[in-house]
């Protein structure tokens, strides 16, 4: 969708103008692993408008490929609209208009399966899921346990202002039962489905997804992996006895890993996320090791909490392996601000005096 960020704080009501930006979940993802040299390809749905046309070339422009994104004649590009302010701020506010858009009417019908599966991960969002009953069944049917499904990764993202009704938080758990790598933030675990008892508690609600990760804020994140799995790199998802789908891993224990987050100097809480998301993706698909995975999703989500939209420049590979390989007292140093992504920047450059 087309995001348009404020040119000032204050209430929307207030705001004079905007910039126009793109923004979306899945993109953002998808523009930063290509960003960093991946091969992607979103699948999605835009009108044939003004906006569409920005989505396509800007996402395009990235390196992803946007061969599959299907142009709706009768429905419009979904737009919002957001304040200045940290989401996590009471002041925070957020317009959608998503409801009747083109990305709304991706179904089963409209989206070429092949095309959404030919890649070795297949990163969903718990977004798309509330957009329309049509949108649900079509992550239905991508998340069934098949031979030869990819690695399915999902990203809980509950927005409580975009389902219709309180049905939300149970799909989403359904959902994310059915993944392979779920992402998932301690708060919103509270919010969307009541547990209180921390990452623990998490994982204890989310027993079968290989690899759990539980983002905690500033704090850190931590992963819970499959005894079975081992965090290795992307491999066939493991089958069940019966040879249909993954294996039910509740009947595995865990391991778990914990990597502290870096300090940032936050510009903008927007799109941290999804930054988070690509950067463990990233790391996953070049087979390093679980707690580097954790490490680059905060160098990427720390990318993004220095620049004021939903996207950032992602750190170089070796820029970030770098950090990542610090030792944990040189890593509990690190505090990152505006422009410490630039070529050449060494740890030093980057650490707390």
């Amino acid at each position: 969708m087309v995001t348009f960020l404020p040119t000032g704080p204050g209430r929307l009501a207030d705001v004079p103008s905007f910039d126009r930006a793109i923004g979306g979940a899945e993109s953002n993802v998808v523009c930063g692993l290509a960003a960093a040299g991946h091969a992607v390809r979103w699948v999605s749905r835009v009108g044939t408008d003004g906006f569409g046309d920005h989505l396509v070339e800007t996402i395009g422009g990235y390196g992803v490929d946007v061969a599959s994104v299907g142009r709706d004649p009768v429905r419009p590009t979904g737009v919002y609209f957001r304040t200045a302010g940290d989401r996590a701020g009471a002041d925070h506010e957020v317009a959608y208009y998503r409801a009747g858009s083109a990305a709304s009417a991706m179904s089963t019908a409209t989206v070429d399966p092949a095309a959404v599966r030919a890649g070795r991960v297949l990163h969903l969002s718990g977004i798309t899921a509330a957009l329309s009953p049509e949108c649900r069944e079509l992550l239905w049917e991508l998340t069934e346990p098949r031979p030869g499904r990819p690695l399915v990764s999902f990203d809980v993202n509950h927005r409580r202002g975009l389902w219709p009704t309180a049905e939300g938080p149970r799909v989403l758990l359904e959902l994310a039962r059915r993944a392979d790598l779920v992402f998932v933030g301690e708060d919103e675990a509270e919010e969307a489905w009541g547990i209180t008892g921390g990452p623990s508690a998490v994982r204890e609600a989310l027993p079968e997804p290989r690899v759990l990760v539980v983002k905690q804020g500033g704090r850190g994140a931590g992963a819970f992996v499959s005894a079975a799995d081992g965090g290795g790199p992307v491999a066939p998802t493991r089958r069940s006895r019966t040879g249909q789908g993954p294996a039910p891993l509740g009947e595995v224990p865990s391991r778990s890993v914990f990597v502290p987050a870096p300090v940032v100097d936050v510009v903008a809480s927007t799109g941290a996320g999804d930054a988070f998301a690509a950067g463990f993706l990233s790391a996953t698909l070049r087979g390093l090791p679980l707690p580097d995975r954790l490490r680059h999703g905060h160098l990427w989500a720390a990318a993004a909490l220095t620049v004021p939209g939903d996207l950032a420049a992602p750190p170089s590979h070796d820029h970030a392996d770098r950090l990542a390989a610090l030792d944990d007292r040189a890593w509990g140093t690190l505090r990152l601000g505006p422009g410490w992504t630039r070529t050449g920047a060494t740890p030093e450059e980057v650490r707390t005096p």
